[in-house]
């Protein structure tokens, strides 16, 4: 159970803990332009950012309770830093849709693979449940984020800031990658086996296509991201439907 455990839910929350730190400043910068008018939306992101300062200290609690009682470290991408400021580096539109991405992406998640679970740690299991009932409010909120970052764009800079969304999507793909790696070698860390070569090559593979799916697939082809994107440009919409089922 342990060794499971690591695999999905230490994954899981190292993952998430990255992604809100990038999230939080991401949110407050647009939030802050509109603090001083009457505009509901001031209000709404300031909430926003509010829960995810709240996620962000939920899922560190999270992960030394389970460095705690696992008995093996367990390696992390990053640091959080050098990864936001690699995502801030391209459009506020292509952020702005990672975290959109990632919004939805929290729903098929909990939804497919662990509301109806009954073996999962009934603590961990209200955490994401609890973070599954806050992220659908913020798909909502960054749906309107994302509409108010594009309205001020030409249709080639939203054809830009939606190709710059699908780079960063490459970008994490290769961060899931490693941190497969270093899932792999914590596993071999707590049971002291060793996989051979085959075994390893093997592992990395199917591993890496199940985050791949958890992480990138499942939000990339989520019905209501797609119709944000279509609501954009309809042939970028095409172009990121097609890209979808390589990471299933």
């Amino acid at each position: 159970m342990a060794a499971q455990f690591t695999f999905g839910g230490h994954t899981y929350l190292a993952i998430f803990g990255i992604v809100e730190e990038f999230i939080l400043p991401f949110v407050l910068d647009h939030a802050r332009p509109l603090i001083n008018g009457e505009d509901y939306r001031a209000r709404a992101f300031l909430e926003f950012a509010s829960e995810e300062a709240k996620h962000i200290h939920l899922f560190r609690r999270f992960r030394e309770e389970f460095n705690a009682g696992f008995g093996a470290s367990c390696e992390v991408i990053g640091p959080p830093e050098a990864l936001a400021s690699h995502i801030f580096s391209h459009p506020s539109l292509s952020v702005a849709l990672l975290i959109l991405h990632i919004e939805w992406m929290t729903q098929r998640h909990f939804q497919d693979s662990v509301q109806d679970d009954a073996t999962l740690d009934p603590q961990f299991k209200s955490l994401l449940l609890h973070h599954w009932m806050e992220e659908h409010q913020h798909a909502q909120l960054d749906a309107l984020m994302v509409e108010m970052i594009a309205a001020r764009l030409s249709p080639a800079e939203i054809d830009a800031g939606i190709d710059g969304y699908l780079a960063l999507g490459a970008f994490l793909d290769e961060g899931l990658k490693q941190q497969t790696a270093f899932d792999l070698d914590a596993f071999q860390r707590a049971t002291g086996r060793s996989f051979n070569e085959n075994e390893r090559a093997r592992f990395l593979a199917q591993q890496h296509q199940a985050n791949r799916w958890t992480y990138i697939g499942s939000g990339m082809s989520h019905p209501r991201f797609l119709e944000s994107l279509g609501a954009l440009s309809a042939e970028k919409r095409a172009v990121v439907e097609a890209a979808a089922p390589s990471f299933s």
